[in-house]
């Protein structure tokens, strides 16, 4: 059975974070600002399908559930522009200047990753009612799979070891603090600060699209969540998805 942390639901193991807050929004069992935290994940999700792997015991697994009363559908950007802020701020506080939101909306700390995030919607009626935000955080772990790319943790970063229910609940306070601050400032100061953390900018990255790669220099991203580039003197713009990043 889960047992409540201090505004947090924590779950001893769970196939994914994310499933278990979708079947309690769905089951009108949630609320805005509800979470649902583990260490242990058996089948967690990533992006495009993926399945995002951590160690059992040592990380942050949160689904944070927003109730999407501040926007509408045609604004979901804006809510994944506050919660890359959010996760920015939060890991960012620990692990200082070094850190960056990877478009769309994973954080890295130089050229690694430390967190990965999943938003899932819930539209009933044709209305954007919920949202839920799955946040993996690499926190204690020292050794991964060497499958994974170029993961890292807040334990190698600093040397320290961190009380994994306290962080969760820093993690969700600063996620959720930013979704409030979208009332109180608009989209292009939000904006204009997540680019101006945005990993790469004006900086010469290689590109995959499809077979072609490409070489070309970062300039931010777009109100409509596009990447936007510049290569002799042609300024490209990329849906999320068109292209992968060769690291």
């Amino acid at each position: 059975m889960p047992k409540t942390g201090s505004s947090i639901v924590i779950l001893k193991q769970v196939d994914s974070t994310n499933n278990y807050a979708m079947a309690k929004v769905h089951a009108g069992m949630a609320k805005h600002g509800d979470s649902y935290f583990t260490t242990e994940q058996t089948a967690g999700k990533g992006q495009r399908g993926k399945q995002w792997d951590t160690a059992n015991g040592v990380n942050i697994a949160l689904s944070l559930v927003i109730e999407v009363k501040l926007l509408n559908a045609s604004q979901q950007f804006q809510l994944l522009v506050s919660v890359a802020l959010g996760c920015y701020d939060f890991f960012a506080r620990y692990a200082g200047q070094e850190t960056s939101i990877k478009w769309p909306n994973d954080i890295y700390w130089r050229d690694r990753k430390a967190v990965g995030v999943l938003i899932e919607n819930v539209f009933q009626g044709g209305n954007w009612n919920f949202a839920v935000a799955g946040i993996g955080v690499n926190i204690n772990q020292t050794s991964f799979d060497p499958s994974l790319k170029n993961p890292v943790s807040l334990k190698q970063i600093t040397g320290k070891t961190f009380d994994l229910e306290l962080l969760a609940e820093e993690l969700k306070n600063a996620v959720l603090n930013r979704y409030d601050s979208i009332k109180k400032e608009n989209m292009d100061s939000s904006l204009a600060e997540y680019n101006s953390h945005l990993f790469g900018l004006n900086k010469r990255v290689r590109l995959k699209k499809g077979p072609i790669h490409l070489e070309t220099t970062i300039q931010g991203v777009s109100s409509f969540g596009q990447l936007i580039t510049l290569d002799a003197q042609q300024e490209r713009r990329f849906d999320f998805g068109e292209v992968e990043w060769v690291i």
